[in-house]
C-alpha cells in the first residue's frame, strides 16, 4: 500500500489542493486576495490557488509532524526578511492564514486538537493516503 512517504511531497501537494478545491469544496475567505504570507514577503502570493495548496501543504506536514502547533508551522512557512543594507533576518510567517486552514481542516474531520497541537485523523490519513495512491498511479513524476 502506497503511503504519503513513498510520494515526492510536490506531486502530492498538486494532487491533494485540486481535490481540496473541487471536491471538498475548501473555502478561501476573501481577506486571503489581499493577503501577505508573512513579514518575510513583499507581496501577496500570485497563484490563484494558493490558499489550497498551502492548505494540503499543511495537511501533510500534519500528516509527518503532528501533532504539531500554529508556532512550529510557523517556522517551518517562514523565511529570511530583507532588511536593506542590514543582514537578511529569518522571521516566522503569518499566523491567521495556518490557523484558519487549521481550522477548516478540523471542521472537515481531517484534523483534530490534542495537548501539543494538532494531529491527523484516521480519516485524514486515509484520505492523504488515497491521494498517495493516485500520484502512484497517474504517474506523475517529477522528470
Amino acid at each position: 500500500m502506497t503511503v504519503v512517504y513513498d510520494i515526492p511531497a510536490s506531486d502530492l501537494i498538486e494532487v491533494t489542493s485540486k481535490d481540496l478545491k473541487e471536491k471538498l469544496k475548501l473555502k478561501q475567505p476573501e481577506w486571503a486576495l489581499w493577503a501577505k504570507t508573512g513579514a518575510h514577503k513583499e507581496k501577496s502570493p500570485t497563484d490563484a490557488d494558493w490558499w489550497w495548496i498551502r492548505a494540503a501543504s499543511i495537511l501533510r506536514r500534519v500528516y509527518i509532524d503532528g501533532p504539531v502547533g500554529v508556532s512550529r508551522l510557523r517556522t517551518f512557512y517562514g523565511g529570511k526578511k530583507n532588511r536593506g543594507h542590514k543582514p537578511d533576518k529569518f522571521v516566522k510567517a503569518g499566523g491567521k492564514i495556518l490557523r484558519t486552514i487549521l481550522q477548516d481542516l478540523d471542521n472537515h474531520g481531517f484534523t483534530e486538537k490534542v495537548d501539543k497541537g494538532r494531529k491527523i485523523t484516521p480519516k485524514g490519513q486515509s484520505y492523504l493516503d488515497k491521494m498517495a495512491m493516485i500520484v502512484k498511479n497517474k504517474g506523475v513524476d517529477n522528470g
